[in-house]
C-alpha cells in the first residue's frame, strides 16, 4: 500500500487554524485518543474524552456482517448516523438493516453480495452473501488534533474462505467546529482473480440520522422509543432538514446517479447546523464517482456501478488479477455551523494537496 503523507495542520479558510503547533500554543488543539477496546471488539475514537466514533469489529452482533464506524458524532455531540438496527430511537426509519454507520463494501464481488447482507437474510439466500471480518488491529495512534487507526480485514465467502484482503487506514481529525474522517482502503486479490460487476449497491457509504433525510410525503415504517415498528401513512417532516448539493451544482435528490467530485448533505440536527461532505479522490477508479445518494438517508459514493447509473452507456466491470491491489481514498468532513460551496471547494483543494 503506497504511503501517504498527512499534515496535522489542515488549512480550511475561516474554519481551521494554520498549524497544529499554533493550535497547541493557543489552546485550540483537541486531543484525539484512538483506543482499542478489546472486550467489546471496538476501537473507540475520543475527542477530549468524548466519543467521536468507534470502529466496530465485533462478530458478536448478528446485524453486523461487516466492519463499520458507528456512531459518528458532530463537534457538538449530535449523531449524524442512524441508530437502527443497533440502537432504538423513536421516529427513525427501520428499512435496510444492512445500512449501519459508515462502511465500504459492494453488491457484486465474484457474484457475492457483500452490501445487502444482514441478519434479515433468509437461510436460503445466505450462500449468496459475503461477510467482512476484522483480521488485525495493526496500529492505533493518538495525538493533538489527529489520531490514526490501521486495520486489516478479510472479505469472506459463505464457506469462510477469503476472497480479498483489505488494509484500511483511518485518520481522524478534530478542531473546534470540524470533525474529519479519512479512509484509505487497499483491496488485494488473493490467489484468484476477483471481479466487481457493475452494480448499484456500493461502495463507500453513510446511513444518516432522520434529521438529515430529505423531507418526503411517502408512507414509511418508523420505530417508536421501544423499537417497535409503526406504519406511518402520512409523513411528519418536523425536524427533517436534509438537502444534497454536489460539486457540479446539482441539488436535492437529483444528485442520485450523477458524477461529482464531492457531495454535501446539509441540514440541522437538534438545532445544530451540519454539513456532511464526502470527497472523492482523483486516484480512485471511476473518478469523478457516481453517487448512490437517496433522500431516505443513504449517502454513498459508487465508482464501480457505471452501467447502472449511465443506463448502459458506460460499462466498467472492474476486476483484479491474482495478488493485484487497488486503493480507494475518501475524506468525510462534518462541519458544525454555517458553511458554503466556496468553503467546501477550498477544503477539497486542500485535500488534494495533502493526499497524494
Amino acid at each position: 500500500m503506497r504511503k501517504t503523507k498527512f499534515y496535522i495542520g489542515l488549512i480550511f479558510t475561516g474554519m481551521l487554524m494554520l498549524s497544529c503547533s499554533a493550535n497547541e500554543q493557543s489552546g485550540q488543539a483537541l486531543r484525539v485518543e484512538v483506543k482499542d477496546n478489546k472486550d467489546k471488539q471496538a476501537v473507540d475514537v475520543l475527542v477530549d474524552g468524548k466519543l467521536f466514533t468507534a470502529y466496530l469489529y465485533t462478530d458478536q452482533i448478528a446485524a453486523l456482517k461487516k466492519t463499520t464506524l458507528y456512531p459518528i458524532k458532530t463537534a457538538r455531540g449530535n449523531d449524524i448516523t442512524r441508530g437502527f438496527p443497533l440502537e432504538k430511537r423513536a421516529g427513525e426509519r427501520v428499512d435496510h438493516p444492512h445500512h449501519i454507520g459508515m462502511w465500504l463494501n459492494y453488491g457484486d464481488v465474484d457474484g457475492l453480495d457483500f452490501w445487502n447482507n444482514s441478519d434479515a437474510i433468509p437461510e436460503e439466500r445466505r450462500d449468496q452473501m459475503g461477510v467482512i471480518r476484522n483480521d488485525e488491529i495493526k496500529k492505533t495512534e493518538s495525538g493533538n488534533g489527529s489520531g490514526t487507526l490501521v486495520a486489516t480485514m478479510n472479505w469472506l465467502r459463505p464457506d469462510g474462505t477469503a476472497l480479498l484482503k483489505e488494509e484500511a487506514t483511518f485518520h481522524f481529525y478534530a478542531q473546534k467546529d470540524i470533525r474529519i474522517i479519512d479512509r484509505f482502503s487497499t483491496l488485494t486479490a488473493l490467489a484468484e482473480p476477483v471481479s466487481f460487476k457493475d452494480n448499484k449497491e456500493g461502495m463507500f457509504a453513510i446511513r444518516v440520522t432522520r434529521a438529515l433525510e430529505h423531507p418526503s410525503d411517502e408512507p414509511i415504517v418508523l420505530s417508536d422509543a421501544h423499537g417497535k415498528k409503526t406504519d406511518v401513512p402520512v409523513m411528519d417532516n418536523s425536524g427533517v432538514t436534509g438537502h444534497y448539493l454536489s460539486s457540479t451544482g446539482v441539488e436535492g435528490m437529483d444528485v442520485w446517479g450523477t458524477r461529482a467530485k464531492w457531495v454535501a448533505l446539509n441540514g440541522e440536527v437538534n438545532g445544530e447546523k451540519v454539513a456532511v461532505v464526502i470527497f472523492d479522490h482523483p486516484d480512485n477508479v471511476g473518478y469523478p464517482t457516481y453517487w448512490h445518494a437517496r433522500g431516505y438517508g443513504l449517502f454513498s459514493a459508487n465508482p464501480l456501478g457505471q452501467a447502472i447509473f449511465s443506463d448502459g452507456k458506460e460499462v466498467l466491470n472492474f476486476a483484479l488479477k491474482p495478488e493485484q491491489s487497488v486503493t480507494f481514498k475518501y475524506r468525510t468532513i462534518i462541519f458544525s455551523g454555517e458553511t458554503s460551496k466556496e468553503k467546501i471547494e477550498k477544503a477539497y483543494a486542500e485535500f488534494l494537496k495533502e493526499v497524494k
